[in-house]
């Protein structure tokens, strides 16, 4: 009576079920880190993830989470393959036990002292497998220098997913760009927070100014760190040495045969002084001015025991220059090669 139902339990467990999934229009396939302190969505070029990536390893373009490639679906990617699945399923059984009632009833003598006849009642399922669709385009694409794989991500990211490596070069970037969209910003999260309190938007807009200028140092000096390393491996450089601007100038000096001065103006690497420093009392003295930053800075404007005021345009002019200063950089590497 139940054959039919067998068989096509037989069936489903020789033959799972597949639902594919949707590239986006421009050819991308969505994928969400499995770390779930995570789950940052991204997306790969289709015909790369076919091409290039290795089953055995990818790589969360934010943490670095290493895990086989049938662990990156995306939670939208999953709820929608289970909902399809026990639908696909549903459909099955309740089709082979229809079939098994008709095969059933087909036996049954008429006009029999006892008759017996089977019904089959389900809700309408269906067996057509529908791709799961593609999330929404996302603007900042990438393309590997190591290995060519092309990937996109919305803000930032730090590993390449295909083959793990972490640029320095475009760890740089995207620290720019973000330091420059906050500052782009200031305006509209002042007002939006203004309509709550003016005291807080003028302590967070402060705060925004003031932990950007940090983290145009500390990019500067995790590009100098690892790019120094890639270059000249054999060097034992000081911990945090390219924080400081004089130090980290005669690193480069010593193995590059290019110091600060000869990749940027006198007057940019003034300034430049003068940020550093004044990040250095941010992060050590609450930006309250002591002898040694008048020492180290030579910033005349201020005196012992007052605070220093940063602006937008300062972590603006910061960012710009520190730009142009990596660019050089990079250039002297590569002419050096």
């Amino acid at each position: 009576m139940f054959e039919k139902l067998i068989e096509e339990l037989e069936n489903l467990k020789r033959n799972p079920i597949s639902i594919p999934i949707e590239f986006d229009e421009e050819g991308y396939l969505d994928r969400e880190c499995p770390n779930t302190k995570c789950l940052f969505k991204f997306k790969v070029l289709g015909d790369d993830w076919k091409e290039i990536f290795k089953e055995e390893a990818i790589y969360c373009p934010k943490c670095g989470n290493k895990e086989p490639s049938n662990k990156w679906y995306t939670s939208e990617q999953v709820q929608a393959g289970a909902e399809q699945g026990k639908e696909i399923i549903m459909a099955k059984i309740g089709n082979a036990l229809q079939e098994g009632a008709m095969d059933f009833n087909s036996r049954q003598r008429r006009n029999s002292f006892i008759s017996m006849r089977m019904e089959v009642t389900t809700d309408h399922h269906s067996e057509v497998v529908m791709p799961i669709s593609a999330l929404k385009e996302m603007q900042l694409k990438i393309k590997c220098e190591k290995c060519n794989a092309n990937y996109a991500v919305i803000g930032s990211a730090y590993f390449c997913p295909c083959c793990g490596k972490n640029s320095s070069d475009q760890t740089f970037d995207q620290a720019m760009k973000k330091v420059k969209d906050k500052i782009k910003n200031l305006k509209t999260i002042k007002a939006a927070i203004s309509e709550i309190s003016e005291d807080e938007a003028e302590t967070t807009c402060v705060s925004i100014i003031e932990t950007s200028l940090n983290e145009c140092v500390v990019a500067f000096q995790r590009f100098c760190d690892q790019m120094f390393l890639e270059n000249f491996s054999q060097v034992n450089v000081k911990f945090n040495a390219f924080q400081n601007l004089e130090k980290g100038s005669k690193y480069w000096k010593d193995n590059l045969s290019k110091s600060y001065v000869e990749l940027i103006s006198s007057e940019e690497l003034i300034l430049l002084n003068i940020y550093f420093q004044q990040r250095h009392l941010l992060s050590h003295t609450e930006g309250i001015i002591d002898e040694k930053y008048l020492e180290r800075s030579k910033d005349e404007s201020y005196e012992i025991g007052q605070r220093i005021v940063v602006k937008e345009n300062n972590v603006i002019s910061c960012s710009e220059i520190l730009i142009k200063l990596k660019n050089e950089l990079k250039k002297a590497i590569a002419n050096n090669m």
